[in-house]
């Protein structure tokens, strides 16, 4: 009688702790890590299924904290960019959830994704009655997906349900309104509330608003979690604007994706390393994520400034001549309150490349300066004609870090690794045009760059980064490591050949060296092949009362 269904033998273990390597066995029974043990101290009769695994690395599968795969996982659920990354788990909302609807929350911005029109029809029809916050995750699950999911609740979601797009301090039944959703939601299982400050409407929240709704996130033991106010000119203040919510609320913070924007900004890491080491010092909890990469990626829409959107607006502002120009003379002279991309890295240094209409394919791939000179226009210009034709965000690269703040800010302590992007298959997704290389690319660029090839981190640190740092930050207690009674979540991976193989001129390429992956403890890659398996489930935060 066979006591385990797979043994995996004679791997290097990387524990996800941070504990130094050994060579072991593990194996696995049902969807649980049923035992660890010495390398060979396990017979092989004793499973029905043997995976030789010399000269590998076993580890527990990585947890992306900073995940879009919201509308990635409607048009394919096996996340194939990201599971032969060896991430297992996808953690989503940050600023915006597709759920829950009703108040005012306005769905266009989603129902207009170019990549949701290959979603099915059923998907679309489904989107509009996720009332609660938890109807969308059950949704995908009960459909099935490769990786576990969870999510915050976006901020800017939680802000429209009670305020749409308007300007200005709720008032208080506004308030008691959004009060009310964040309970919902963290007792429906959202690990806390993401609020990405530069995007509107989330742009338009205040100090005092934002702490009445994180002190409802702490009643649950919940997470604050942020895109902050600035991480260019006013880097340092956004930062202490988190760490003043985190002590008024009484709760933790965690600050997406860590970077010092623009070149005049670069040499703000070290102060900004200083400033979270002694607030650590101090006894408040802050912590943060990154991604490898030093080009960030979001909108085009985010050269302007963020009241051009006020009230849902923004593309009928476009083409009135008087909000026009209004619009143009700010992004042109920037006011200083909001993050001015273009401002921080010159038009040679923005890439749009998420153009969907056919006219405007020629300038996929170009720099912002190139195709005003293309158009013969001012790029401003430019800018503004482009977002009123396509009236979308337009998905646009940013050149704008330093790679030596990368590498200092993968070494800090408290940094755990995110994608900041969604799990792609370059089938699908390449005829959409570039993607920024993140969503194929990031843990495997840890692992061979900076882990093998630069040494700026240990193999076992890295791992940690990636796994139960995440776990433990969001309490996912049962996952993120390997340990006896853990779910399977495991990853086989070759340390001699992980690598990244998407670049910014070339993005759809998935990345090599991780061989196979258990979700579960159901195998969704073989061979470095998905096998079509969706194990998934919903992982959910403190406030919800189930087994997770």
């Amino acid at each position: 009688m066979n006591n385990y269904d797979t043994l995996i033998t004679g791997a290097r273990v990387v524990d996800g702790t941070g504990n130094p390597w050994f060579y072991g066995d593990v194996a696995i029974t049902d969807d649980r890590i049923a035992a660890i043990a010495p390398s060979g101290s396990i017979a092989h009769a004793n499973a029905a299924q043997v995976v030789d695994a010399q000269g590998l690395v076993v580890c527990p599968g990585f947890i992306d904290i900073l995940s879009h795969s919201i509308v990635p996982l409607m048009v394919d659920p096996r996340c194939l960019s990201k599971i032969t990354q060896g991430v297992t788990t996808e953690i989503m909302g940050e600023g915006a959830t597709p759920a829950p609807v009703g108040g005012r929350v306005d769905l266009s911005w989603f129902l207009r994704s170019p990549m949701l029109q290959l979603a099915s029809a059923e998907w679309q029809r489904a989107i509009p009655t996720w009332y609660h916050f938890r109807n969308w995750l059950e949704a995908m699950t009960a459909r099935g997906v490769s990786p576990n999911i969870g999510s915050f609740l976006g901020g800017g979601t939680l802000r429209s349900y009670a305020m749409g797009m308007d300007l200005g301090a709720p008032n208080a039944e506004q308030l008691a309104t959004m009060r009310r959703v964040m309970a919902q939601a963290m007792e429906e299982g959202a690990f806390g509330v993401s609020c990405a400050l530069i995007y509107p409407p989330s742009a338009y929240s205040g100090l005092d608003e934002l702490v009445e709704v994180c002190k409802v996130v702490a009643d649950y033991n919940g997470l604050y979690i942020t895109h902050v106010r600035s991480e260019a000119d006013g880097l340092l203040e956004g930062y202490e604007e988190a760490l003043t919510i985190g002590r008024r609320a009484g709760l933790p913070v965690h600050a997406y994706h860590l970077k010092a924007a623009g070149r005049r900004n670069w040499h703000k890491m070290p102060q900004l390393i200083e400033l979270i080491e002694r607030t650590r010092a101090a006894g408040q909890d802050i912590t943060c994520d990154m991604y490898p990469y030093a080009a960030a990626g979001t909108g085009l829409t985010s050269v302007l400034p963020p009241w051009a959107a006020a009230e849902g607006k923004l593309y009928s502002n476009l083409r009135d001549p008087a909000k026009r120009a209004e619009i143009r003379a700010a992004t042109l002279n920037p006011s200083g309150d909001w993050e001015a991309m273009a401002d921080l890295c010159g038009p040679e240094g923005v890439m749009p490349v998420g153009f969907t209409k056919p006219q405007h394919q020629i300038y996929v791939g170009k720099t912002l300066d190139r195709i005003a000179e293309m158009r013969g226009q001012h790029w401003v210009d430019a800018v503004l004609d482009l977002l009123a034709e396509e009236e979308q965000r337009i998905s646009t690269i940013y050149f704008m870090m330093d790679e030596e703040n990368v590498k200092l800010q993968l070494r800090q302590p408290w940094i755990s690794i995110g994608t900041d992007a969604g799990g792609l298959d370059p089938i699908w997704a390449a005829p959409l045009g570039p993607y920024h290389p993140r969503a194929y690319g990031s843990y495997p660029r840890i692992l061979g760059k900076y882990v093998r090839e630069e040494g700026v981190l240990t193999l076992e640190d890295a791992i940690r980064k990636m796994s139960w740092a995440v776990a433990s930050r969001l309490g996912i207690h049962q996952r993120g490591r390997l340990h006896e009674g853990c779910y399977a979540d495991v990853v086989l991976l070759d340390p001699a050949t992980i690598a990244d193989r998407a670049t910014f001129s070339n993005p759809h390429q998935l990345s090599v060296g991780v061989r196979d992956v258990w979700v579960n403890g159901v195998r969704v890659l073989a061979g470095g092949a998905h096998t079509g398996a969706t194990p998934g489930r919903i992982v959910t935060g403190s406030g919800r009362t189930t087994l997770r």
